[in-house]
């Protein structure tokens, strides 16, 4: 992360998360409870950014899933959204991620993708070493730094070979996270919504494309909630689930999935609708549960009260054996290419 973000006033927070803590606990002092909780609940996330390694916090998420787990792990390029360049270079980054792809201890659990901000590199070098020197297997896309998903630079250099290599793209979905600096929330909305992969999707209909987050925790509550928000409010009134529901149920979009990574982690709220959505016999249904994806967007999930391995077991539980074997083994196999 460039230092500076997402305010230069939070730098002692993040070199001394210490701070965090004793201001949740004068939180807890003064009757502020709910405040603290989130505050400690954040403490927890920021000891897991201040790992000294991506190898370390691999060694924190194994500890949750069975040993054969295989993890997809997604580098970020934030060195041009507006923040100041970070410390280390996104070369640098995919370097380490690939010696951890080499470990002979943890290296098998690991398949490492690459990333690219296309403002950052017009002509995709970077990703490409990733990919043809260091064996990367997939991309990593963040369109709500600040760029379209059909960017030219994406259409001329990086999709072709993607499709002809059989390689998958992954891509942020969802209203929340980390927005360009000069961004407004209305063009962070238009470049990372379902709809703005269409003209990705009709012009490569085989490359298989996941929008992560199956549009994130704003529109699932939307759906869920409805008499909470205005009808003219974007999340209801354009809701990104519903969109990736029937972008993949109407069968005209083959290369598109979703996933469900940290938005079921408000697991009472939402996995009674993700078991209705995936369990029923029509042919959107059926549709639907072959592109899905289990995922989990470690470390952010550190933030919320359950532990993976908590989300992990309820949702096998709610959605049954087959179906969970179905969305976190079968599923990944065939969009991974490796099926």
């Amino acid at each position: 992360m460039p230092e500076d973000y997402p305010y230069p006033v939070l730098k002692p927070f993040r070199k001394m998360p210490g701070l965090t803590k004793l201001v949740a606990a004068g939180a807890r002092l003064i009757g502020q409870h709910p405040v603290a909780e989130k505050l400690e609940r954040l403490y927890r996330f920021q000891k897991e950014t201040s790992e000294e390694s991506q190898r370390d916090i691999l060694d924190n998420v194994r500890r949750h899933y069975p040993g054969n787990t295989r993890f997809v792990v997604l580098p970020m390029e934030l060195s041009a959204f507006g923040y100041g360049a970070p410390e280390m270079p996104l070369s640098a980054q995919h370097d380490e991620l690939a010696a951890l792809a080499r470990d002979p201890e943890v290296g098998k659990s690991v398949i490492p993708f690459a990333t690219i901000d296309p403002r950052a590199d017009l002509q995709a070098t970077e990703l490409w070493r990733a990919i043809d020197k260091l064996s990367f297997r997939g991309v990593k896309l963040y369109p709500r730094l600040g760029f379209a998903p059909d960017d030219p630079v994406l259409m001329a250099h990086v999709y072709p070979r993607l499709e002809k290599m059989g390689l998958p793209v992954m891509s942020h979905c969802s209203r929340g996270g980390v927005q360009g600096r000069y961004l407004s929330d209305h063009w962070a909305d238009r470049y990372t919504e379902p709809e703005a992969f269409i003209p990705v999707l009709r012009a490569f209909p085989k490359l298989r494309v996941c929008l992560a987050h199956f549009g994130g925790q704003r529109d699932w509550e939307a759906y869920a909630n409805p008499d909470q928000y205005d009808p003219l409010d974007d999340a209801y009134d354009r809701n990104w689930q519903v969109s990736i529901r029937r972008m993949i149920g109407s069968g005209d979009f083959p290369g598109l999935w979703t996933d469900i990574s940290y938005t079921l982690f408000q697991f009472e709220d939402y996995a009674p609708f993700l078991r209705m959505f995936l369990k029923g016999d029509d042919l959107e249904s059926k549709r639907l549960r072959s592109r899905v994806l289990f995922g989990s967007d470690y470390y952010m999930t550190r933030q919320e009260k359950l532990s993976e391995k908590a989300v992990c077991i309820r949702l096998r539980n709610a959605l049954g054996e087959p179906l969970f074997r179905q969305i976190a083994d079968e599923n990944p196999t065939i969009w991974l290419g490796e099926a």
